[in-house]
């Protein structure tokens, strides 16, 4: 596919293409997966230390206790990310930052940061209402589509 693309441009143009590919460094795809998947699991253990902690401490149940971990953990995620930190942290640790739903919060609180200058409606709550709108259509779709495969495999048996 690459080289569909380079023969769409002028020699020119691909030469520097060739010379920009020599020159940037190579990824490890594994080194990259090992920092993804450690910090990632960080996150997890760092809520699941907040959970047990409202657990023994609080003296809630572990489902009680699941709602607030979540809410702190998306709190800290904002704080960072209004710091500047999680945005460092994101670019070490790659997708390992991305999936748990301090991602999610994340990419909200960049998107209202980005947002700020153009007011509180057509600039934060745009922005935030672009990135989040998609993900709870998708979300309701995926629902629904495996709810109807929950009830065609249930009737059957």
């Amino acid at each position: 596919m690459a080289n569909k693309k380079l023969k769409k441009l002028t020699p020119t143009q691909q030469e520097y293409q060739r010379l920009a590919l020599s020159h940037m460094p190579k990824r490890s795809v594994a080194a990259n997966s090992v920092r993804a998947f450690g910090f990632g699991g960080l996150i997890c253990l760092v809520g699941e230390c907040i959970r047990q902690m409202f657990i023994h401490w609080g003296g809630w149940d572990e489902v009680k206790a699941g709602d607030p971990t979540v809410a702190i953990l998306i709190f800290i995620s904002v704080l960072l990310t209004s710091l500047g930190v999680y945005d460092k942290l994101g670019q070490w640790a790659g997708a390992g930052s991305a999936v748990p739903v301090t991602g999610f919060a994340n990419s909200m609180a960049s998107t209202a940061i980005e947002g700020r200058s153009e007011g509180i409606v057509l600039g934060v709550a745009t922005n935030m209402f672009k990135l989040a709108g998609s993900v709870i259509v998708f979300g309701t779709v995926a629902a629904f589509i495996i709810a109807l495969i929950r009830l065609i495999f249930n009737q059957g048996g």
